[in-house]
């Protein structure tokens, strides 16, 4: 069995311009990411190896290409493709969880946020 271990970036914050509404792209919004990374060990761990492993300043580089790159009306949508271009990034990853949270989601109602969550398997 292959050792895994998880990599967690939290509260990744960006200004972007993803929603539905016409509003949504004008005025722009913060979102904020998570993504839990899965990571098969081989040998980065025994051999303290950088290059053998997720290198976090770059997956958050990633992450942040990804959320600023292009508008998408569903946050589901945006959440799906970090995790795939993570993976498509880090062969190492073998799950990826993303989690994007849209505090001023036009909701009529109060509440913190919404949040979606998305798992892609490598």
């Amino acid at each position: 069995m292959t050792d895994v271990y998880t990599i967690t970036l939290k509260n990744c914050a960006f200004f972007a311009r993803h929603g539905v509404y016409a509003e949504e792209e004008f005025l722009g919004q913060r979102f904020f990411v998570d993504a839990e990374l899965e990571v098969a060990a081989g040998n980065a761990l025994e051999n303290d190896d950088i290059g053998g492993t997720v290198d976090y300043g770059i997956a958050f580089k990633v992450i942040e290409e990804t959320v600023m790159s292009s508008r998408r009306f569903l946050i589901e949508a945006l959440a799906l493709a970090i995790a795939k271009e993570l993976c498509q990034r880090f062969g190492q990853i073998r799950r990826a969880k993303i989690a994007v949270r849209k505090p001023s989601a036009p909701v009529p109602g109060i509440l913190d946020y919404v949040q979606v969550s998305v798992e892609h398997f490598n």
